[in-house]
């Protein structure tokens, strides 16, 4: 298998989980690579556009910057950014030859593809002043979590992968919030538990955490009204712009709106026409986010859901705003059952269907996991 070929390859969504792994494996080569000021971003949602805005700032005001993120849409090329835009075939044929040369052939055997690829991302980023690295599942535990932070940024935690970081806020949190090293900045959090967690782990373990508003005077709240007006963000992604802005101020930079010229990550309330708009979110605080977003319209929702997804609760918080839904075929083993989604919609008393074209006249929100927006994309989307 070539190194496209295994990229561009559906990983197995739950791999068998060794905690030791990645550690193990980066004890043995971290003294081939460069660390770079890395900035880790971890929470629930809002992590992919809180790391673009400040990525996107820093590469503005002069910095070689890299931007590692995940999952992708179209092609695995989205996951790695750096100065302004998605690494190219060559530069991750490059990085692979250099990575191979550092890892035994048993270590790089074992170790999964989140893994590999983040090490691969780093290779790609040896040269920049500034990595923003978003955490895959989780926190403590995570891919992501072996190197040396900088600074930790804090998006929204709630409910989301319960089966690995724990049943409850309380537990979510603390497996994320270990990831923390030293600093961190917590976003505006939904769940009191969250900041309940962060004060116990600064007094055990010592650390400065803390909460985006200490970090913003007026004057930034007036840039971020400025950026947000000329972007027409909504509201979850001026939060996000916030924590994004609160990170410069903690690393004592000094920026201007001008900073912030290019929209949000696509695939976050990104109009791709003047009547759909696609969104990547798939959880219960992404669907709140949108009805906040998008109140006072209704939509055609093209929707479906992984299994593991609360989809009852979402489709019912989502209810406000949708017309009827559209139920669109996608093609991956996490994926639910056509009739039990059918099912839960006729207990919200919601009319729906199954996918077959847009019809004009509509407005259709695309909705319900990184595989919905791929497919309707590459299949329905001209």
């Amino acid at each position: 298998m070539t190194l496209q070929e295994y990229l561009n390859t559906k990983p197995l969504y739950y791999e068998k989980i060794d905690y030791t792994r990645m550690p193990r494996v980066y004890e043995k080569i971290k003294s081939f690579l460069n660390h770079p000021k890395i900035i880790h971003i971890i929470g629930t949602n809002g992590k992919g556009t809180t790391g673009r805005f400040l990525a996107n700032a820093l590469y503005s005001m002069g910095f070689s910057t890299g931007h590692y993120t995940s999952p992708h849409i179209l092609e695995f090329n989205e996951r790695i950014w750096k100065n302004g835009k998605n690494v190219t075939n060559a530069e991750l044929e490059e990085a692979y030859a250099e990575l191979q040369k550092i890892l035994s052939k048993n270590d790089a055997s074992s170790l999964s593809y989140f893994e590999y690829t983040t090490l691969l991302a780093v290779i790609i980023f040896k040269k920049c002043d500034y990595i923003i690295m978003e955490a895959g599942l989780g926190g403590e535990f995570d891919a992501t979590a072996v190197f040396a932070k900088t600074l930790t940024l804090v998006t929204p935690i709630a409910y989301d992968h319960e089966t690995f970081l724990g049943s409850d806020i309380e537990q979510i949190a603390a497996t994320k919030l270990n990831a923390i090293q030293n600093n961190a900045i917590l976003a505006m959090q939904n769940y009191k538990d969250v900041y309940k967690v962060a004060d116990k782990l600064c007094s055990e373990k010592k650390l400065n955490i803390y909460r985006v508003e200490e970090l913003l005077s007026s004057a930034d709240k007036q840039k971020i009204e400025e950026i947000s007006k000329k972007l027409s963000l909504v509201p979850y992604l001026i939060e996000n712009l916030s924590l994004s802005i609160a990170a410069l101020n903690f690393l004592k930079l000094e920026y201007t709106a001008a900073n912030f010229q290019n929209p949000p990550l696509f695939g976050r309330v990104t109009k791709i026409n003047e009547n759909i708009i696609v969104d990547v979110g798939h959880n219960v605080l992404a669907a709140k986010s949108l009805v906040d977003a998008l109140r006072g319209n209704k939509y055609i929702v093209i929707y479906n859901s992984y299994k593991d997804k609360n989809y009852k609760e979402i489709l019912s918080i989502l209810k406000p705003i949708i017309l009827q839904v559209e139920i669109i075929v996608i093609h991956d083993q996490r994926a639910a059952k056509i009739e039990d989604i059918q099912s839960t919609l006729n207990n919200l008393e919601i009319k729906h269907t199954i996918f077959q074209e847009i019809k004009p006249g509509y407005k259709y929100l695309v909705f319900g996991s990184f595989s919905v927006v791929e497919t309707f994309l590459k299949k329905y989307y001209e």
